[in-house]
């Protein structure tokens, strides 16, 4: 992953690539452009902690019950951290226009909010087809990698995300899809008729790497839940920034001692 590049990841309940991440961390990856889809959690809160995001789009960034995402918050207020803010159904239309290869999609909905006067990328025009019907035109987003974690890939290149349609529209919209698996399987996964429609196909898929409990300590849906102790002790610890580095250190060591 090269630096500067823009990268989209999903949101917490859907195949975050926890592993991919500490990866990218330990590589010193600097001045990512980070596409929440549409929101995002630890994942970006340690991004932004580690000094690798420049610029975050996002409609949100926080730990869920365990409370605000303390880098991401220290990153907005110091002015280390460029926000372009969004709302979920923002995010979605931009991908989209990413996935069919236009240069934006037409959005209701925010017209009138503050978002539209905070992103210039963001142009307000008068519906061609009714005169006095303002219409919000959103540019597409068409990221260089997207980064996700899920159950299983064969030896094709296929990868089996189930009901995850976020991840799909990820795929297709990105240069190139970097994904993580529990397991890669033999056969092919698309000749499954009951799961084929729950598979991105390889055409989509440029790098997979297996990575056991890889979206740990996320769950990954219909095969472990989320660990809340560990979520609980990063939220207190990416308090300060010095808890947050002593917190960094021992969960880089931990792999590394694995490896």
């Amino acid at each position: 992953m090269p630096d500067g590049a823009t990268v989209a990841v999903p949101n917490d309940p859907y195949g975050v690539a926890v592993a991919a991440t500490r990866a990218i961390v330990r590589r010193g990856a600097k001045r990512l452009h980070l596409v929440c889809v549409p929101t995002s959690g630890i994942q970006a809160d340690v991004l932004i902690g580690a000094g690798c995001v420049a610029t975050i789009e996002t409609s949100a960034v926080a730990l869920g019950e365990h409370g605000t995402a303390p880098r991401f918050a220290h990153a907005v207020r110091d002015g280390s951290l460029r926000v372009m803010d969004a709302t979920c159904p923002a995010i979605h239309a931009g991908l989209l226009a990413g996935v069919k290869g236009v240069p934006f999609m037409p959005l209701r909905g925010v017209i009138g909010s503050d978002l539209v006067a905070h992103r210039a990328d963001w142009k307000v025009i008068e519906n061609p087809f009714a005169a006095g019907d303002p219409i919000l035109l959103v540019p597409a987003i068409r990221p260089d990698i997207a980064l996700f974690h899920a159950p299983r890939a064969d030896r094709h290149g296929n990868v089996f995300i189930g009901r995850s349609r976020d991840l799909l529209r990820m795929a297709q919209a990105a240069r190139e899809s970097f994904v993580t698996v529990e397991e890669i399987v033999d056969g092919s996964l698309l000749q499954d008729r009951d799961r084929a429609a729950g598979v991105i196909p390889a055409v989509y898929v440029s790098r997979i790497a297996t990575a056991p409990r890889g979206a740990a300590p996320l769950a990954l849906p219909g095969h472990y839940d989320p660990d809340a102790a560990a979520l609980a002790r990063y939220a207190q610890a990416a308090k300060t920034a010095e808890g947050f580095r002593a917190w960094l250190e021992a969960w880089l060591a931990v792999e590394a001692a694995a490896a």
